[in-house]
């Protein structure tokens, strides 16, 4: 009898050690995300996980918080410099005051189309750039689309630089967006992403700026009905993760996060592309009047923002790279 005793207490304890190991080996990842359910940068994440989850039998998983339930970009970026938040997608512009590598990415007029910013991106440019995010407490994973951002209004159309005088328009918290904004006239008003419906319903703001999906998913078409397609910036976005987080992964963990943030790029390119027409679609059907410019005077105007932002020997070497890429 005691022998049964002592073999059933020795099992236990070995089912209790193993459980134990499985637990401290199971890692969950806190992602956090601005954007709706569905939106392409959530879904891209979420094909991440799967695949990252396929190649560690399950032991690595990401959990995506969207819609801003961990706090706006500019909260969640020092959430996950500390370790609180473990991967988080964010735009470029919060991005500008901690990395300074990432102001170049949001240039107005810089990149020629969504091509010569991919091959940009894709290449050691890019790669350069996702690593000046260590030096932060981030590890830069990869860059996702966000398309060509232009300005949204409830007052009237813009066709000329004339018509943007004196608006006052919502700008991502970035010193960069808001001389961006005042070199063409405009009234630049800083604002966290999830205020902006109520600040155009209000008045507080006349306008914004952002792309089509955004503009949609948003719902801030249904407030501010005059769109301009200036295209002023195409600008890409960021998946990273806590430099904390990733470095408690060994080697090899590390490898399969790295590899599954590049493969799921792809599935966000596609993604993309589709909700682009899609939410384009939609904004049209709903009678927002769609105007275009000559860019050339709005190229001419932002000068003063590129002797603002690039008068680094440094940054202004890797303007002259990107815009020598073919």
């Amino acid at each position: 009898m005691k022998s049964i005793v002592k073999l059933l207490a020795s099992t236990a304890v070995a089912i209790v050690a193993t459980l134990a190991v499985a637990n401290a080996q199971q890692v969950t990842l806190r992602s956090a995300e601005i954007h709706p359910d569905g939106y392409p940068t959530v879904e891209a994440v979420k094909y991440m996980g799967e695949l990252i989850a396929k190649e560690t039998n399950g032991r690595i998983a990401i959990k995506i918080f969207p819609s801003g339930q961990l706090g706006d970009e500019k909260d969640t970026i020092q959430q996950t410099q500390f370790g609180v938040i473990d991967m988080n997608r964010i735009s470029m512009a919060p991005l500008n005051n901690v990395v300074p590598e990432t102001r170049i990415a949001g240039l107005p007029f810089l990149f020629r189309s969504v091509d010569h910013m991919h091959k940009v991106m894709d290449g050691p440019i890019g790669d350069e750039i996702l690593k000046a995010f260590e030096a932060h407490g981030m590890v830069g994973l990869a860059f996702y689309d966000s398309g060509a951002r232009s300005f949204y209004n409830s007052k009237r159309p813009i066709k000329t630089l004339a018509d943007l005088k004196g608006l006052k328009l919502r700008v991502q918290q970035s010193d960069l967006f808001i001389d961006l904004v005042k070199a063409m006239g405009g009234n630049p008003t800083p604002m966290p992403y999830g205020e902006v419906y109520s600040g155009l319903q209000t008045g507080v703001v006349d306008g914004a700026e952002n792309n089509w999906p955004s503009y949609q998913s948003s719902h801030h078409y249904e407030v501010a009905k005059y769109m301009s397609l200036t295209e002023h910036t195409i600008t890409p976005e960021a998946l990273v993760m806590s430099k904390r987080s990733f470095d408690k992964l060994s080697k090899d963990d590390q490898q399969v996060v790295r590899k599954a943030a590049k493969a799921s790029v792809i599935k966000m390119r596609e993604l993309w592309q589709a909700k682009e027409k899609e939410s384009e679609e939609i904004v049209r059907k709903a009678g927002v009047e769609v105007t275009t410019v000559d860019k050339a005077e709005f190229q001419k105007a932002v000068e003063p923002v590129y002797a603002k932002h690039v008068a680094d020997p440094k940054m202004k070497d890797l303007v002259a790279r990107i815009r020598a890429v073919q």
